[in-house]
C-alpha cells in the first residue's frame, strides 16, 4: 500500500487540489445558487447563451480501438473478488466503481486503487479458505474507472490543512500509477464522470485532464471520459458538456437512477413534480423517454457513444421462477435501448452479460456500435424533460414500505463498508438508496396520501420502520443483527428522510459516521 500512497503520488494529488479545488468550491456554490432559484419558483431550460454550441457542426475525436465496442458493460466496486469476477465476466467494459457502488472508508479507497493497479498488470489474485480467485484466459474487459463526484471530500488526505477533493484523489492516484502502463498495454486511462450538473463542471474536468497529462508527459487527448447524464440540470446541457470535454470525450451514459433522484431533489418542494412509487417509474414514462432519446440523438450527432442504463437484477440460483420473470424484464429493457440506438448498456451481475450481449449482437450484427444511426427523427422540448404528470402509478403502502426497507438495509451495509448491496434480488447502490429516502421526504413535505387516503407522515414512517426492522432481524438472525449497525442506520435514515432540511446527498451525511 505504500506504493499507492508514495510521496510522488501524494504530491501529484496535492498539486491537483491546489490548482483545482478553488474552482470546484465555486462550482458547488453555483449549484446551491441554482437550486435556490428553483425553490423560488424558477425552472430549467436549454441555455440561450450556448445556442451556438448546440447549433454548431462539430464532433469529438474517434474513440481508441478498445473503446469502440461497448455493447455490454459490467459495473461494480473495486473490491478484490469483484474485480477478478468482473475481469472474467466476458463483458466488453468494466466500470471500476470508486463512487456509488463503493463506500469511502479509507481502506476501500486505497485497497481499490491497489486492486486496480494489480488488475491492469494482470497480477491480481485472491486466496480464501473456500476458493482461489484468479484471472482466466481472457480477453478481458477494457477498464473504465469512475471516481467520486465533485461534491465529496476526502478527509483522510489533507492538503494545506483542508480535506482533499475526493474526485481528485481517486483520479489522481489512478492516473499517476496506471496511465503509462495502460498505454504500454494498448489501452489508456479511461474514466466515467458522475454527478455533474453543468458544462462548467465538465470544463473543470477537461482542465484537470490537460494538466495531469502535461505533468506526466502524456499527450493531451489520451484520456477518454464518458459522462453520466444523471442530474436534471445536465440533461439540458448535453451538447455543452460534450463540447467542454471535446478533446477527451468518449460518450454519455443514461444514469437513470441518479437521474430520478435528481428530479426529486431538484423539485422536491413542487407538488406538481411528485413521483409515484419507485417501481412504477419505468423507462417508458414519457419524461424518461424524452431524456434517453435526446441523449442518443445528441451523442450520435457529435460522434460520441450513447450508453444505456443499469440492469440491477441479481439472478437467483435457487429460484428459477424469479429469474424467469426478471430476465424477461431485463431483456425487454435492453431491447428497447438497442432499438433506440444505444451503443451498449450496463449490467450489475456476470450472469446478465450474455443476455445483454445477445440483444445488442442481434441489432449490431458485424458493427461495433451504432454511431451511424443519427436519430434525426428525435426532437425534444424542454417541457418534455420536466413533465412527470403523465407518469402512471400511485403512491402505495407497499411502495413506502419498500423505500423504508431498502434504505435501512442499504445504509446499514454502507456503514459497514459495503456500497453495493443485493436486496430483494436487486443490486442497490447509493443512487437507488437516494431515490428511496428522497421520495419519502418529498411525499411527507408535499402532503401526499396513500391510495387509501392515509397521509404520509413522519409518525407513519416511524411505525413502518419498527415493523420492517423486526422483519429484517427475523430474516438475518440475532447474531448478524447484533454485529450490524442497524441503530446507526435508523438514525441516519431519519436524518436524511425525515428531517425538515433536505440533505443534498446521504453519502455526505453518512461520511461522518465511518472511519
Amino acid at each position: 500500500m505504500t506504493e499507492i500512497l508514495s510521496a510522488e503520488a501524494v504530491a501529484f494529488v496535492e498539486d491537483l487540489n491546489r490548482r483545482f479545488r478553488p474552482r470546484r468550491n465555486e462550482l458547488l456554490a453555483r449549484r446551491a445558487q441554482r437550486r435556490a432559484e428553483i425553490a423560488a419558483g424558477g425552472t430549467l431550460g436549454f441555455l440561450p447563451e450556448t445556442a451556438d454550441i448546440r447549433a454548431g457542426d462539430w464532433t469529438v475525436p474517434p474513440a481508441p480501438a478498445d473503446l469502440t465496442d461497448r455493447r455490454v458493460e459490467i459495473t461494480g466496486p473495486t473490491e478484490r473478488k469483484m474485480t477478478i469476477n468482473a475481469l472474467n465476466s466476458g463483458a466488453k467494459v468494466w466500470l471500476a466503481d470508486l463512487e456509488d457502488a463503493n463506500t469511502p472508508h479509507w481502506a476501500n479507497v486505497t485497497d481499490g486503487q491497489q486492486n486496480l493497479y494489480d488488475a491492469i498488470r494482470r497480477t491480481i489474485r485472491l486466496e480464501t479458505p473456500a476458493k482461489t480467485y484468479e484471472l482466466g484466459a481472457g480477453p478481458y474487459p477494457t477498464i473504465v474507472m469512475r471516481p467520486r463526484g465533485w461534491h465529496l471530500d476526502e478527509r483522510h488526505l489533507l492538503v494545506d490543512g483542508e480535506p482533499a477533493v475526493g474526485a481528485l484523489v481517486d483520479f489522481g492516484l489512478y492516473f499517476f500509477h496506471n496511465a503509462k502502463e495502460l498505454l504500454e498495454r494498448g489501452s489508456g486511462p479511461y474514466f466515467y464522470l458522475p454527478k455533474m450538473e453543468s458544462h462548467l463542471e465538465a470544463a473543470l474536468w477537461n482542465d484537470v485532464f490537460d494538466h495531469a497529462q502535461d505533468t506526466l508527459g502524456i499527450p493531451r487527448g489520451t484520456i477518454r471520459a464518458t459522462v453520466l447524464i444523471e442530474t436534471i440540470p445536465a440533461a439540458f446541457e448535453m451538447d455543452e458538456i460534450i463540447h467542454a470535454l471535446r478533446p477527451h470525450l468518449a460518450g454519455l451514459n443514461a444514469g437513470r437512477w441518479d437521474y430520478l433522484f435528481s428530479i426529486i431533489k431538484y423539485f422536491r418542494d413542487n407538488p406538481d413534480m411528485v413521483l409515484p412509487d419507485r417501481a412504477a417509474v419505468t423507462m417508458t414514462a414519457p419524461f424518461m423517454r424524452a431524456y434517453t432519446e435526446l441523449l442518443v440523438s445528441t451523442c450520435h450527432k457529435r460522434g460520441a457513444f450513447a450508453m444505456g442504463g443499469m440492469a440491477a437484477f441479481i439472478p437467483s440460483r435457487r429460484d428459477p421462477a424469479v429469474n424467469e420473470v426478471a430476465l424477461a424484464k431485463v431483456r425487454e429493457d435492453k431491447e428497447r435501448e438497442a432499438g433506440d440506438g444505444f451503443d451498449g448498456s450496463w449490467v450489475a451481475h456476470p450472469d446478465l452479460v450474455p443476455v445483454c450481449q445477445e440483444v445488442f449482437d442481434r441489432v449490431l450484427g458485424d458493427k461495433p456500435n451504432q454511431l451511424d444511426r443519427l436519430r434525426d427523427d428525435v426532437s425534444v422540448e424542454a417541457a418534455q424533460l420536466l413533465d412527470v404528470s403523465a407518469t402512471p402509478g400511485a403512491v402505495t403502502e407497499a411502495g413506502l414500505r419498500n423505500n423504508v426497507d431498502v434504505a435501512l438495509q442499504y445504509l446499514e451495509a454502507w456503514l459497514r463498508g459495503n456500497g453495493a448491496v443485493a436486496i430483494h434480488n436487486l443490486m442497490e447502490d447509493a443512487a437507488t438508496a437516494e431515490i428511496s429516502r428522497s421520495q419519502i421526504w418529498q411525499w411527507i413535505h408535499n402532503g401526499v396520501r396513500l391510495e387509501d387516503g392515509t397521509p404520509i407522515t413522519a409518525d407513519l414512517v416511524g411505525r413502518i420502520e419498527d415493523e420492517e426492522l423486526v422483519k429484517i432481524r427475523q430474516a438475518i438472525g440475532d447474531e448478524a443483527w447484533t454485529a450490524g449497525r442497524f441503530d446507526d442506520a435508523r438514525k441516519l435514515f431519519e436524518r436524511v428522510a425525515l428531517a425538515d432540511d433536505f440533505a443534498d446527498f446521504l453519502t455526505t451525511v453518512a461520511y461522518d459516521a465511518i472511519d
